[in-house]
């Protein structure tokens, strides 16, 4: 029940997430600076909130390195494509196209995880791709919707099929504090994504820091939970569990999107919210298998 309830608890996390981006890209900031300023702020947060944890539990740094691989895979490269993706396809499109990880999540568990096969996942399956296939022939689509930042959206969503079953892996193994887990995954995040913008956007990088910090302050603090939940979730269950329950992260994309910035803004329409729930609904059933 733990991991049910951290999984969904993540899942709303990252709705929010993706819609904090947008708040963040809307205020004029640069988004690869950001892609810096959101796991940094991230770190800060759940380096606070591990205190306890640091302090009674035990650790030892041979069990933490699969959790910085994980970390710069996701938040690391991802962060950029993340953003990316939000400022060219929305981030409603852009949680939606993420929710078809556990597609994927559950295909690699199923292969390198030994994770248990039944005929139910091919009904998960069927349901998530005709989720796809609603978004791919959806007609009505906001002025700044651009085809590249679903492509970025789909490569975000493999990186985190990969992270998932990296710490499902580690986390079954060493058993190591979730919390402390998570810090070593977002300051490896940190680290690459700072690599990044120094190599791309050293001009003027302490001027372009103090303008995103503000905006995108709120989504370091929502990557934050998002990641403490989600890891105290892979930490209590398995990779079929918690990944379909994250991937609610698109119907809560879409539910704040719509309170935030309104239906005709996104352009929310029904074939939109069918997408959706199809998607949900798919990882649902794969989710469902025990």
């Amino acid at each position: 029940m733990a991991a049910v309830l951290y999984a969904a608890l993540s899942g709303a996390l990252f709705g929010a997430l993706a819609v904090a981006v947008r708040h963040g890209l809307r205020r004029g900031a640069d988004p690869y600076v950001g892609a810096v300023v959101v796991p940094g702020v991230a770190l800060l947060v759940a380096l606070v909130v591990s205190i306890p944890s640091l302090a009674v539990d035990r650790v030892r740094l041979s069990d933490l390195w699969p959790f910085a691989l994980a970390g710069m895979l996701v938040p690391g490269a991802s962060q950029v494509l993340f953003i990316v993706a939000v400022r060219d396809a929305g981030p409603s499109r852009t949680s939606i196209l993420i929710g078809t990880a556990p597609l994927m999540s559950v295909g690699i568990a199923l292969a390198l995880l030994g994770e248990p096969f039944q005929l139910l996942l091919v009904l998960g399956t069927a349901l998530v791709v005709a989720g796809g296939v609603a978004l791919g022939r959806e007609r009505a689509r906001p002025a700044h919707f651009r085809l590249l930042g679903a492509l970025f959206a789909l490569a975000c969503a493999a990186l985190f099929a990969v992270r998932d079953n990296v710490v499902r892996w580690a986390a079954r193994g060493a058993h190591p504090p979730p919390l402390v887990a998570a810090d070593v995954s977002l300051a490896a995040a940190v680290l690459v994504t700072l690599t990044y913008v120094l190599a791309v956007r050293r001009r003027e990088l302490g001027r372009r820091l103090r303008l995103a910090l503000p905006s995108f302050a709120p989504a370091g603090v929502m990557l934050a939970i998002a990641y403490d939940s989600l890891f105290a979730a892979f930490d209590r269950g398995r990779v079929s569990i918690v990944a379909p329950l994250n991937a609610t992260q698109s119907l809560w994309a879409v539910l704040f999107s719509s309170l935030l910035y309104g239906r005709q803004a996104e352009l929310i329409g029904r074939r939109l919210v069918v997408a959706g729930i199809l998607i949900v609904a798919g990882a649902a059933v794969i989710g469902a298998v025990r």
